[in-house]
């Protein structure tokens, strides 16, 4: 049988790349899964559930467990008391043995027209407090940070599951189909490391992206592999094209493949990401004001003002979910001793940046529905750990929400007089999820996905939403 050189370079071409994408496949799901997830593309923009007040989402993760009492949820009898004995009894599960109250190192003062106090630790921030709706009773169920990193970040603290970043994705896309829909810019590789921005059992297209990681500074944050150092973007156009042109004609021949449609989808999209992700990630056409206004002029907020910057990038390209983590190798925010000096550090490097970034948000008009969310994985005790410093909290902390549909201005819910328990209006991490969701649009209940035979969510059997706190 003669072939034309054209036949033949098809023909062997189609086997060697079937060949390869098979091996590259990954188990499939059912075929109404498979019709829906190819149809319309993984992370093609889903419709809501309900109208939503948010769009996307920017997660400013402190990793460590800054105090809340120290920053956000001022306590005068704690002030009052200080060493004496906690009068309550302490939690049945503590992470170490603490001894009595101890006070505040920080003044806190009223900012704004609502009148909320805010620790002079944050005096950036605080100019900021009518746009933040300050949540001051969540609490969690685990007292260590690798539990409690996996309870805020995926749902559970035992199970491997899929991380909210990752959910979101899944029930709704994302706006730009030249970026992943869930960047992490230098995500901490301990305590979890890659299952708090991974996708379980959720398609793989929701796993989040990983910028760099904790360990070297956000200015050596790249994406691995964004440039093809062999082959020119000419040649690599060529390649998928004649790669795309053999494949429809296979197609034409075999009937419809929707794994392989799904896969060569994906090459597209690796290729229009070495175009679109540098342009992200290269700040030289930021004015000099706004990397002030980030903190860039100075070497204390440099690294994490970088990483504010590129989550608002990020953000304004339809960037679904991004998370920016501050985990200061040296110190973080988890003060066993030495409480002042460490939180101080801390909140020296964040607190420039973050108001920069609210405020840069705000200018840009993204504020009104991109949800700005701040915390830990715990709080601190208001009892003392050594000479000076505090012990992990689950029992009840601060977390902050800015923008996208809340309340400004506002607090959410209390503690204890001096701060160790949640108390009115409590807010647990599930509660926290399901208004989130709600926020965006999703219904924490209805989204589900069957895998091992149930139908898994992000808040598995719990979670309230938060009504209170929506504007």
């Amino acid at each position: 049988m003669n072939f034309t050189r054209r036949q033949l370079l098809q023909n062997s071409a189609a086997g060697f790349g079937m060949m390869a994408l098979n091996a590259m496949l990954q188990t499939e799901g059912n075929a109404e899964e498979k019709t829906v997830a190819v149809a319309s593309g993984p992370l093609a923009p889903k419709p809501v559930h309900f109208p939503a007040r948010a769009k996307r989402v920017i997660f400013l993760f402190m990793k460590g467990g800054p105090s809340h009492v120290d920053t956000f949820d001022p306590k005068p009898a704690l002030q009052r008391d200080d060493g004496k004995p906690f009068p309550f009894e302490k939690p049945r599960v503590q992470f170490a043995p603490t001894g009595n109250l101890l006070k505040s190192p920080w003044k806190f003062k009223k900012y704004g027209e609502s009148g909320i106090e805010v620790s002079e630790l944050f005096p950036h921030v605080a100019q900021h407090v009518d746009d933040l709706c300050i949540l001051n009773s969540v609490h969690g169920t685990n007292a260590a940070h690798g539990g409690a990193l996996l309870k805020l970040h995926t749902g559970s603290d035992n199970f491997v599951r899929p991380s909210m970043g990752s959910w979101i994705t899944y029930g709704l896309g994302t706006e730009n189909q030249n970026l992943p829909g869930f960047v992490t810019i230098c995500p901490t590789l301990a305590h979890g490391g890659v299952k708090n921005w991974g996708a379980s059992f959720l398609p793989a297209a929701h796993q989040g992206t990983p910028i760099g990681n904790a360990s070297i500074t956000s200015e050596q944050a790249k994406v691995r592999y964004i440039r093809n150092a062999s082959k020119s973007h000419a040649l690599q156009r060529m390649q998928l094209d004649l790669l795309g042109e053999m494949n429809r004609e296979h197609i034409q021949q075999t009937g419809p493949n929707l794994a392989l449609e799904g896969r060569i989808n994906s090459f597209e999209l690796a290729f229009r990401m070495q175009n679109e992700m540098p342009q992200v990630q290269d700040l030289s056409n930021e004015t000099a004001d706004t990397l002030k206004l980030y903190g860039m002029d100075e070497k204390s907020t440099t690294d994490f003002g970088r990483q504010c910057l590129l989550a608002r990038r990020y953000a304004e390209r339809g960037v679904r979910f991004v998370q920016v983590t501050h985990s200061n190798s040296e110190v973080q925010w988890d003060q066993h001793g030495d409480l002042k000096k460490g939180h101080e550090q801390n909140a020296q490097e964040v607190d420039k940046p973050i108001a920069g970034l609210l405020q840069d948000l705000k200018q840009r008009g993204l504020l009104e529905d991109t949800l700005v969310m701040w915390g830990g994985e715990f709080g601190r005790t208001p009892t003392v750990q050594g000479k000076n410093g505090r012990d992990h909290n689950p029992d009840g902390f601060t977390m902050w929400l800015a923008g996208g549909g809340v309340k400004s201005g506002t607090r959410y819910g209390t503690t204890d007089e001096y701060g160790y328990y949640a108390q009115q209006d409590k807010l647990h991490i599930h509660d926290l999820h399901a208004t989130l969701l709600h926020l965006l649009g999703l219904d924490h209940k209805k989204l589900t996905y069957r895998y091992a035979g149930r139908d898994f969510r992000l808040t598995d059997v719990a979670g309230k939403v938060a009504h209170g706190i929506f504007a």
